[in-house]
C-alpha cells in the first residue's frame, strides 16, 4: 500500500510540470531575434526597450508543413532574365540620381530619413512634379500634412502640375484602395509612421504597425513594378526610427542630413541594392524651394578679397565627392584661467589635440591664449584630413602672418607632430586644381610618384616643422 501510495504522487507530480514546461511561451526581441525564457524590458542582445515581446510561435511551437502551390512563371537561365525592366529611371534631380545610382528602379522602395525640418517633403514634392512633367502619374499621399498644407508648399516651390495626385490618409487600407484607382508610376507615402492598419493592433508609428504598413506597401510595389518612396523619422541619435527590420525590407536607405542654420542640405544612402553608398548628393534649401548643388564648394570658402591670418583652406571628401573647405581660427590672449577653446563645425577634441601637438612639438605657446575654431558655410568637418588645415590656420593666427593665396593644406597631424596621409589625394589635389589653387602642403609620399594637376605645386612635408616652413609663416 505504501508503494502504491508513493508511486502515483511521481506520476502525477512529473507529467503536469514536463507539459508545463514544454507549453511556456517564450519571447522574442522585434529588433534582433533575441529570445528569453521571461518577459524583460530590455532587450539583452541589442539593447532596444520594449522590442520583447510573446512568441508562441505558429501552432503552438509545432513543426509546419507547407504545401507545394504553383509557380507563377517557370525558372529560367539567369542570362535570359530581361534587364530592361530593371534599369533606373532618372528622377529628375542630378544629386538624387547621383545618390541613388542614376535613379529609381522600377518595384524598388526608397527611405528617405531625416531630421523633422530637414526638408524631406519639400525635396520628395519637387521629385514628384518633376516626375509629373516627363508624363508619369504621381500619387502622394500625406498623413502628417493636410492637402492644403502640401498645396501651399507646392504653390512656394512650384511643383503644381495635374498628373500630381494629392490624398491625405492614415490607413493602410485606404493608401493601397487609392493605389489601385490612381494606379501610379509613382507613389511617395510620408511618411511611413503615420499609417496605420486596422488588423493590426498598436498606435501608428509601433513596431507592429511599421512592420505591416512596409510589409504591404513592399508587396504593393513588387507586384505592380511601382517605385515607392517613403518618409521616414529618425530618432535623437539620428537612427531611423522604428524596427532595425524596417532598413532590411526596404531597397535603398538615404539619410538627409543638414544644420537647422545652414541652407546647405546632404544626402547620403546607407544601404544601396542598386548602386553605391559612397555618394553624397548636395542640395540647397530656401524659401523658394530645394535645388541640387553641382559645385557646391563655394559655400564653403570666404569671398575675402585680401589674405588674413587665421584661414586656412583644405579639401575633404564626403563619400567619394572632394569638397574645399574654409577653416578659420582666431587665437587671442586669455583673461581667465582656463582659456577657452570653442568651435563650430570642428570636432573639439580633434582641436584639443592639434593643439597640444603644436605646442609640444612646435613650441608654440597656447597654453594661456583662447582659441576659436570655425568653419566656413556651416560645413562639419569630421575627418582627420583637415587636422593639418586647422594646425595652419592656428598658427597662422597666433603668429599674426596671412598664409599665402592660392594655399590649400591636406593631411592627418600625428601625436608625434608627423603629417599622415590620408585617402583620395588625387582626388582632392584634382578638386583644388579647378577651383584655381596653385599651391598644396601634402603628406610626403602620398601621391606615391604620381604627376600633381596642371597649375599646381605640391608641396610635401614630413612633420609640421616642415609643413609651417613650407606655409611661409614659421616664427
Amino acid at each position: 500500500m505504501s508503494d502504491a501510495v508513493g508511486t502515483v504522487p511521481r506520476v502525477t507530480t512529473t507529467t503536469p510540470r514536463r507539459a508545463d514546461r514544454s507549453a511556456r511561451p517564450g519571447f522574442r526581441c522585434s529588433e534582433c531575434g533575441w529570445t528569453a525564457s521571461k518577459w524583460v524590458g530590455r532587450c539583452g542582445e541589442c539593447q532596444a526597450w520594449g522590442t520583447v515581446a510573446e512568441d508562441v510561435g505558429p501552432g503552438g511551437g509545432a513543426p509546419r508543413t507547407v504545401a507545394t502551390a504553383p509557380t507563377r512563371a517557370p525558372a529560367r537561365p539567369i542570362d535570359e532574365i530581361d534587364v530592361e525592366a530593371a534599369r533606373a529611371r532618372p528622377t529628375g534631380v542630378d544629386e538624387l540620381d547621383r545618390v541613388l545610382g542614376g535613379g529609381i528602379v522600377p518595384g524598388a522602395v526608397v527611405l528617405l530619413a531625416g531630421e523633422p525640418g530637414v526638408g524631406k517633403s519639400t525635396l520628395l514634392l519637387d521629385v514628384a512634379a518633376r516626375a509629373a512633367r516627363t508624363g508619369r502619374r504621381v500619387l502622394y499621399v500625406t498623413g502628417e500634412e493636410s492637402a492644403g498644407q502640401v498645396r501651399l508648399r507646392a504653390g512656394r516651390i512650384g511643383a503644381l502640375h495635374p498628373s500630381l495626385l494629392l490624398a491625405d490618409e492614415t490607413d493602410l487600407a485606404t493608401v493601397l484602395g487609392h493605389v489601385e484607382v490612381v494606379d501610379p508610376d509613382l507613389l511617395v507615402l510620408d511618411s511611413v509612421q503615420t499609417i496605420a492598419s486596422a488588423a493590426v493592433e498598436g498606435t501608428a508609428g509601433g513596431v507592429a504597425q511599421v512592420r505591416e504598413v512596409t510589409a504591404a506597401v513592399i508587396a504593393a510595389a513588387k507586384s505592380r513594378d511601382l517605385p515607392v518612396v517613403l518618409v521616414g523619422h529618425v530618432t535623437k541619435d539620428g537612427s531611423v526610427a522604428g524596427p532595425r527590420t524596417l532598413e532590411h525590407l526596404v531597397d535603398v536607405v538615404c539619410q538627409f542630413e543638414g544644420e537647422r542654420h545652414s541652407r546647405l542640405r546632404l544626402l547620403r544612402a546607407t544601404k544601396n541594392r542598386y548602386g553605391p553608398t559612397d555618394e553624397v548628393g548636395c542640395f540647397d534649401l530656401s524659401e523658394t524651394g530645394i535645388i541640387g548643388l553641382a559645385d557646391p564648394s563655394g559655400l564653403f570658402v570666404s569671398q575675402a578679397q585680401t589674405a588674413v591670418p587665421g584661414t586656412c583652406l583644405t579639401v575633404t571628401l564626403e563619400g567619394r565627392r572632394p569638397l574645399a573647405t574654409e577653416v578659420q581660427a582666431l587665437v587671442a590672449p586669455s583673461a581667465v584661467p582656463n582659456p577657452r577653446r570653442t568651435t563650430s563645425g570642428i570636432d573639439s577634441s580633434r582641436l584639443a589635440m592639434v593643439l597640444a601637438v603644436l605646442q609640444r612639438r612646435l613650441g608654440a605657446r597656447l597654453a594661456d591664449q583662447d582659441v576659436y575654431v570655425s568653419t566656413v558655410g556651416g560645413a562639419r568637418v569630421v575627418e582627420p584630413a583637415a587636422d593639418l588645415a586647422l594646425a595652419l590656420a592656428a598658427v597662422s593666427s597666433r603668429e599674426n602672418t596671412a598664409l599665402p593665396r592660392g594655399l590649400v593644406a591636406v593631411g592627418e597631424v600625428g601625436l608625434a607632430g608627423e603629417i599622415r596621409t590620408v585617402s583620395g589625394v588625387g582626388r582632392r589635389l584634382s578638386e583644388a586644381a579647378r577651383l584655381g589653387f596653385t599651391r598644396a602642403v601634402v603628406p610626403a609620399g602620398s601621391l606615391d610618384g604620381a604627376a600633381p594637376p596642371d597649375g599646381l605645386t605640391v608641396l610635401p612635408v614630413a612633420d609640421l616643422a616642415q609643413a609651417v616652413a613650407a606655409a611661409g609663416i614659421g616664427s
